[in-house]
């Protein structure tokens, strides 16, 4: 039988994945394409030959996904497997319109074939939006665990924007190895504030060879999900995050409800600053596709540095890029923090140059935020000229990173954050005191 022609398309994320753990060295099938977006400039790269592997001397070429049809059309295409996450049902059967229309299947893969096994016992923290607070609860996962005594080692949603054969396993475990990685804005968001708190981080391409490296230095692996996408790793308990600033998205983004659905714990955050009857919808959504899982309710009380230099003062927020991107997000804690404190809030597009200029343009939604757009030097530094242009006091950034290690300015910068703090008797220490309990009775 012909081998079946697949173009696989993604975000240099779980397309890298699905395509390392089933399609490489599969006689079946001849991958012609990756497709990428969501990401800027992960386009017009090759997939290496280092690891793609036998058959593919010459890599496998990263197209723009606006080149999906030409290239089913093109190369006699038989299938499209559709592997990137945040974007709307009626975004994925769109795609798939497209590629029936263009003359191909149009998959979607399970874990069946693509999860990983680990030696170790894996906590994964997942979400139904990207911007959920999946990043606090991760941290808190993994401090309670190290509280118990127990090596922790978390493992991050791939994030490969750069060399990808450089990229094919990285440890993180000081400031400095984000230097040597060459790590981007997004990356350090993630990575950052687990390093602060003396947590080993992995990510990477090859999320095998990861697991392995992670599983020798570690008691339990805490796999730390990007976007809303749900977890590489076979998972022992599985943490999902819903939003009720965002209610009915838990029904309605891929694989937002795929989560929901595997989840063992469903906590709804940002209770304190959000309406009573959107925490009551969305905690009926997910316990009805889900009525099994145990939901928390939590805050995320909010930590803003020196609030008394703010009130009455102009100033620009700067908010974590993917949650006001495609996350949708019109603000973040940055926002909530500065508007609480009594400033006066400037809308960052007058001042924007460069890639900030389109980001602006790309998402009209943005008018009182700046996203901390960092995928390249030539994104920091239209960041660092458009802070640098803008007419305030004081910049608040709400972004997880101390962005003083990578912005010069003469504006002051003060930080804003939040934690997770569950409401009521259910804790996630008491979850996780009786998970590890049942796992070492086995």
């Amino acid at each position: 039988m012909a081998r079946l022609k697949t173009v696989i398309m993604g975000a240099a994320g779980r397309d890298f994945h699905n395509f390392n753990t089933y399609y490489r060295g599969n006689p079946d099938y001849e991958v012609v394409a990756f497709t990428a977006t969501q990401i800027p400039n992960i386009d017009g790269r090759r997939y290496p030959p280092e690891l793609a592997g036998e058959g593919y001397p010459e890599g496998i070429p990263i197209v723009a996904e606006e080149e999906l049809e030409r290239v089913v059309r093109e190369n006699g295409v038989d299938q499209v497997v559709f592997a990137y996450s945040d974007v709307t049902n009626q975004h994925v059967m769109d795609a798939a319109s497209k590629v029936l229309a263009a003359g191909a299947d149009f998959v979607l893969m399970g874990n069946r074939h693509i999860v990983l096994e680990s030696s170790v016992p894996v906590v994964s923290i997942g979400a139904v939006r990207t911007g959920s607070g999946k990043s606090p609860t991760t941290r808190k996962v993994c401090a309670l665990l190290k509280k118990k005594g127990l090596r922790v080692v978390a493992v991050r949603h791939p994030m490969p924007y750069g060399d990808l054969v450089k990229q094919t396993v990285q440890r993180y475990a000081s400031l400095d190895d984000l230097e040597i990685h060459k790590t981007t804005i997004e990356e350090r968001e993630e990575y950052e504030p687990l390093i602060d708190r003396g947590i080993v981080v992995y990510a990477g391409v090859d999320y095998e060879k990861i697991l392995r490296q992670a599983e020798a230095e570690a008691d339990v692996v805490v796999w730390d999900g990007g976007n809303n996408d749900f977890p590489f790793y076979r998972s022992d308990l599985h943490i999902v995050i819903a939003d009720p600033h965002r209610p009915g998205h838990e029904l309605l983004y891929h694989p937002g409800e795929t989560n929901v659905r595997m989840a063992d714990v469903i906590i709804i955050g940002k209770v304190q600053t959000a309406d009573r009857a959107n925490i009551e919808s969305v905690k009926a959504n997910v316990r009805a596709l889900n009525p099994t899982a145990q939901v928390i309710e939590a805050n995320s009380p909010i930590i803003l540095e020196e609030p008394e230099k703010l009130a009455g003062k102009k100033v620009l927020v700067v908010e974590d890029g993917p949650t006001v991107t495609h996350g949708g997000m019109a603000y973040g804690a940055g926002l909530i923090a500065a508007e609480q404190a009594g400033a006066t809030i400037i809308d960052p597009r007058p001042y924007a140059v460069g890639s900030i200029a389109e980001t602006f343009k790309i998402y009209p939604h943005l008018t009182k935020v700046l996203p901390a757009m960092g995928y390249s030097d030539e994104q920091i530094a239209s960041l660092q000229e458009t802070i640098e242009r803008s007419d305030c006091d004081v910049v608040v950034t709400g972004t997880p990173i101390d962005i003083k290690r990578l912005v010069r300015t003469s504006k002051p910068i003060i930080r804003a954050g939040y934690e997770m703090e569950e409401i009521g008797d259910v804790t996630l220490e008491k979850v996780l005191d009786k998970w590890w309990a049942e796992k070492k009775s086995c």
